[in-house]
């Protein structure tokens, strides 16, 4: 299949084009750089005065949309919200005017969004079919996200929302400033401890992309995240376990809002999230439990 990424210079895209092209499809990444080949992969210009992006390819099978400024990259200013918020909007924007060219339309978008669309709660276990719907910047950004990106199906285009979890990985994503206080001997619960991380190893993430583009039968929310959440408090304890590091040092809620501002909800808040369409749907998981993950990413 020929696939074309969005955003696939990121630490998502970067594991997907891994996966994709070991099972021999075609990848092709949108950049704002010049066109070019590198490894067998395909640049092609995109979002730039003179880029000829549709000319250059042709037509393809597959779209995925993981294009966005990240949401882990510094402090949560009015500014940095605008350009999570706007990027996300003009990227999907252009690849809608880009489906609209061809005249043989994709079969499949797939879309990245976020479980943060899903209020935050200790109690409450959210699946694809749960209808609450938080209120807060990242729940606004993931819910205007997916809408806009509904209109590929205009173009008879099935869509496919990925929410992704909190995406674990070696060198980016956020493990690493998950375990940098380990490290330090300094780790310990975050906030309450009480609050639900739903995680997912970045290799599963992209394992997820594929099969939601192979399996036509899948439309719509897909909650990407493992089949096991677990607390804040045990995601903790086994990191420490695993780097044979203390978990001792309580790391108040005061001060994750005063060193993160308004982007402390990300660890001090969480939801429970399964993933039961990958599951229904007979997707299985390379790593399912946290055990497994950090042996994998920390070992």
């Amino acid at each position: 299949m020929k696939i074309v990424i969005a955003g696939g210079s990121g630490f998502v895209g970067q594991e997907l084009s891994r996966i994709l092209l070991e099972a021999s499809h075609e990848v092709i990444i949108l950049t704002r750089h010049e066109s070019k080949t590198i490894n067998g992969i395909h640049y092609i210009q995109w979002l730039q005065p003179n880029s000829k992006t549709e000319l250059e390819i042709g037509n393809a099978d597959a779209f995925v949309n993981l294009a966005g400024v990240s949401i882990n990259d510094g402090r949560w200013t009015n500014e940095h919200q605008l350009a999570i918020y706007e990027s996300r909007m003009e990227a999907t924007d252009e690849l809608l005017r880009i489906i609209s060219t061809m005249q043989k339309t994709p079969s499949v978008l797939v879309n990245a969004s976020a479980i943060g669309i899903y209020p935050a709660s200790d109690q409450k276990n959210y699946t694809e079919s749960s209808t609450d719907v938080a209120t807060d910047f990242l729940a606004k950004t993931v819910f205007d996200w997916e809408r806009k990106a509904t209109k590929a199906q205009q173009f008879g285009v099935r869509t496919v929302f990925t929410r992704f979890g909190v995406i674990l990985g070696k060198g980016e994503g956020a493990l690493p400033l998950m375990i940098l206080p380990y490290r330090l001997y300094v780790g310990g619960t975050v906030g309450s401890g009480r609050q639900w991380l739903s995680w997912v190893h970045v290799t599963d993430v992209a394992r997820s992309i594929e099969f939601a583009i192979e399996n036509k039968q899948i439309h719509g929310a897909v909650n990407v995240t493992s089949p096991f959440p677990q607390r804040m408090k045990y995601f903790g304890k086994t990191i420490g376990t695993i780097l044979h590091r203390p978990h001792w040092l309580p790391v108040p809620s005061f001060i994750m809002k005063l060193a993160l501002g308004k982007k402390s909800v990300l660890v001090l808040e969480g939801q429970h999230v399964e993933p039961q369409v990958l599951l229904d749907n007979g997707f299985t998981f390379s790593f399912p439990t946290v055990e497994s993950a950090l042996n994998d990413l920390l070992k």
